[in-house]
């Protein structure tokens, strides 16, 4: 039974990560847009998809298309300091949630720095210059492992029997359905 907790929580955490990750990535470009006087077409988000923003009106692409990553790394980095300040039980669950947001964000932009798609596409063509793809990519990706460093045993690695908070399970479990749950009402998969 043990292992069933330990994989309930692993699994639920990563699923949840992944698709809050995207939701926090789209709601930086949407912040760009409203910040620079731009308007929000649509937003796209399902579980079964890629995310992505488009805008109805854009007078600064440039300053948008950073928005994605800049506000996908900065936002989950705020919630993790807010559970620190808190001291709230699962922590390490928003410690994770940083480290992934991190990591994926800059992976995004520096691989994307080497093979132009989605957002380091537009941010290359907007006239970015390539080392700041690079930059941004290896700082996010070098902070984010950072976080996950001596996360393993609240996941319950290298532990035998592994042992985790069922409640941490619970809870990211019950967190993962009502965010995939929105997404099929609300969420947009075109």
């Amino acid at each position: 039974m043990a292992r069933a907790w330990q994989a309930l929580l692993i699994g639920s955490t990563l699923a949840y990560s992944w698709l809050a990750m995207m939701v926090v990535h789209e709601f930086g470009h949407c912040l760009h847009l409203w910040f620079s006087g731009g308007s929000v077409g649509q937003v796209v988000l399902h579980p079964l998809v890629i995310s992505r923003t488009d805008p109805h009106d854009n007078p600064h692409p440039l300053f948008v298309a950073w928005g994605g990553a800049v506000w996908g790394c900065l936002l989950p980095v705020l919630g993790w300091a807010a559970a620190n300040v808190v001291r709230w039980r699962f922590w390490y669950l928003a410690r994770f949630f940083a480290g992934f947001c991190l990591i994926a964000n800059g992976a995004y932009l520096l691989l994307g720095a080497f093979d132009p798609v989605g957002d380091a596409r537009d941010l290359l063509r907007l006239g970015a210059p390539r080392w700041t793809l690079q930059l941004f990519g290896i700082v996010a990706w070098g902070l984010g492992l950072a976080l996950w460093h001596r996360l393993g045993p609240h996941f319950g690695l290298n532990q035998r029997p592994p042992q985790v908070d069922r409640a941490a399970a619970l809870a990211v479990t019950v967190a993962l359905v009502l965010l995939i749950a929105a997404e099929l009402i609300w969420g947009r998969s075109e």
